[in-house]
């Protein structure tokens, strides 16, 4: 494994952070300033935010025929988001959970997993299917919007004092093309890490001789959910324990509907599921989510042991990884993969890509 690779990964993770917290930062800023509510900033703008890198890998890993790394960036994101970012955040402190979540959220975080499996099932999510998946997320978005004039002032003093007043409170046209860098900034970070992450990746995964799938479902996963992780910390620490989960909800919920969606949308022929997905981890995911509303709804909180069980559970979910990838490594005899530097420089629409 050359240093190269190892750069990519490294710098490819640090430009996507510092991506998404700029996007963050401006969207969440620009939405205030024409009057969306702190509750949907929280639980839309800034779960989407930090889930744009997940966006961009997909998109990127799609586009170059790559479609394991492109699906299990979202499979593995969702399982990694509930089991190890909820676990930890419960075992630094035990989380409250809103109603809200319990009888709206939640449910519609279950629909989208099984929803997810339903596309898959014939081995491959087409372009019909990522319609349906975006349409579905603009509806959800919508009607957050709508549903937002009903929060009640508590939530909304929670959101406020993590993300700004909802109102534009005089603020300056100065003041909103900042906002508008930070988000324009913020793209092209992600773009280029995106693409340098997953160039690492892929190195990676030739260096250790393991699937693209194994790659994407843990490294790849783990690595595009540090906003989230970094966000929901942040959050749990300050005392402000429903952002913590609604930002992991909501990101659960346009990883799928959004980036699933719009990735099998861009892709020429769509995105081809793996079997061994199909078979284990798209039904872990959907286990994992089911398994957060009887939690969830007893006490309206998330207890520290059973953060540590869902902590467990990660780790006994990537022990599996691998000991299949071991396994697979022993039964299958050694192929060659052409070797070479990855174009880790290019931009994915630049003009140049377009030449070679």
């Amino acid at each position: 494994m050359t240093l190269m690779t190892l750069t990519l990964l490294v710098v490819g993770l640090l430009v996507l952070t510092l991506g998404a917290e700029l996007l963050v930062k401006g969207s969440s800023r620009l939405a205030a300033a024409v009057g969306i509510s702190p509750l949907v900033i929280g639980l839309t703008i800034v779960a989407y935010g930090t889930s744009t890198p997940e966006l961009v890998v997909s998109i990127s890993s799609g586009l170059r025929g790559q479609d394991d790394v492109a699906i299990a960036n979202i499979v593995g994101s969702n399982i990694f988001n509930v089991l190890a970012i909820l676990g930890l955040c419960a075992v630094i402190l035990p989380l409250h959970v809103s109603s809200q979540l319990i009888r709206i959220d939640v449910p519609i975080m279950i629909a989208s997993s099984f929803l997810c499996w339903f596309v898959s099932y014939d081995g491959r999510v087409g372009k019909v299917d990522g319609a349906i998946l975006t349409a579905l997320i603009v509806i959800y978005t919508v009607w957050s919007i709508l549903k937002s004039r009903k929060e009640t002032k508590e939530v909304a003093a929670e959101y406020e004092a993590e993300y700004g007043e909802a109102k534009s409170g005089g603020r300056s046209s100065k003041a909103i093309l900042l906002d508008l860098f930070f988000i324009a900034a913020g793209i092209g970070c992600l773009i280029i890490g995106g693409r340098w992450f997953v160039d690492g990746s892929i190195e990676l995964a030739r260096y250790l001789e393991v699937s693209e799938l194994i790659i994407g479902l843990t490294i790849v996963a783990a690595g595009t959910s540090m906003p989230e992780l970094a966000t929901s910390i942040v959050a749990t620490i300050r005392g402000e324990r429903d952002i913590a989960i609604g930002n992991v909800v909501g990101s659960n919920i346009y990883n799928i509907l959004c980036i699933l969606g719009i990735a099998s949308l861009v892709t020429p022929n769509g995105l081809a599921v793996n079997p061994l997905m199909m078979r284990v981890d798209i039904p872990v995911m959907t286990l994992v989510a089911i398994a957060c509303f009887p939690i969830f709804f007893t006490g309206l909180k998330i207890s520290r042991w059973e953060g540590l069980l869902f902590l467990m559970g990660y780790i006994a979910y990537t022990g599996y990884l691998i000991w299949s990838a071991q396994v697979q490594a022993i039964a299958t005899p050694p192929v060659a993969i052409p070797s070479g530097p990855p174009q880790a420089f290019m931009l994915p629409f630049s003009p140049i890509n377009l030449l070679v």
